[in-house]
């Protein structure tokens, strides 16, 4: 079963510099451990009992009280490109808004999200260009910290498939950017109003290789002109000291002075 007390303990255990967990999980760990490590409470989130299941994010908590129970942020999804992204982005904008105003910062889970944009061509979810103008949208409604996945290719506003969706310049494609995972990485800092904003890179769900994942992230990260990673699955589904060890190999990224910016 989960126990939220574990990923407090594997996080402070792997030095890291905050923690994000659910708006209930705070709630039953705030008198215990808001002290010991920042938490940022994600205040929305999938609900998957209503039938037929529906890809949504719900708000499941208010600012005011995560400000209340010890939190030093609040973070928010937004599945930019669905069908209710724009009612996301009202009630997230609104949230952030708050969150400000206690001094609090806000972090924005940035993802592109419709099955539209599964094409021939890949998953425009994961393309440089769909990803970069999501960043752009979080930063306009004042995430401090955009939490992007990494992109995998280009083009998703040129696809036929796509055609008279978004906006676009051929330049992004011929000078801004090229195939390189750094260069698309780097136009997803660029669209953060040039690395003002801060870019972190999800490490991605658990698999056979891990480690090794999450330090090709982080490094690709960093040499784009990155702020860091969330590690998230790769790191609490392992036992205790592996994923001590992922998330130490991952800090590690971030120290060497011989990783620099591309």
């Amino acid at each position: 079963m989960f126990d939220p007390e574990n990923i407090v303990r594997l996080a402070i255990a792997g030095g890291c510099s905050a923690v994000a967990l659910t708006y209930g999980v705070l709630g039953s760990l705030a008198r215990k451990s808001a002290h010991r490590i920042p938490f940022i409470v994600k205040i929305n989130h999938n609900e998957l009992m209503s039938y037929p299941n529906t890809f949504d994010q719900t708000l499941f908590g208010d600012v005011r009280q995560c400000f209340d129970m010890g939190a030093v942020a609040v973070g928010a999804t937004v599945y930019w490109g669905a069908p209710e992204s724009r009612r996301q982005l009202h009630e997230i904008s609104l949230a952030f808004a708050e969150a400000h105003r206690l001094g609090m910062f806000t972090v924005l889970w940035c993802y592109v999200r419709n099955n539209a944009f599964k094409t021939a061509q890949g998953d425009h979810s994961l393309s440089a260009d769909l990803t970069g103008q999501a960043n752009h949208l979080g930063v306009t409604i004042q995430a401090d910290i955009i939490k992007q996945k990494l992109p995998e290719l280009n083009g998703g506003f040129n696809d036929p498939a796509l055609k008279g969706f978004g906006k676009t310049n051929k330049k992004v494609y011929s000078e801004l950017t090229t195939d390189n995972p750094i260069d698309l990485t780097r136009y997803q800092v660029a669209n953060c109003y040039m690395g003002r904003v801060g870019l972190i890179n999800s490490g991605g769900a658990s698999g056979e290789n891990d480690l090794r994942d999450a330090v090709m992230t982080a490094v690709i990260n960093k040499r784009a002109g990155g702020m860091g990673l969330i590690a998230g699955r790769k790191a609490f589904q392992k036992p205790f000291k592996e994923g001590v060890e992922l998330l130490h190999a991952i800090q590690d990224v971030y120290l060497s002075k011989d990783i620099t910016i591309a």
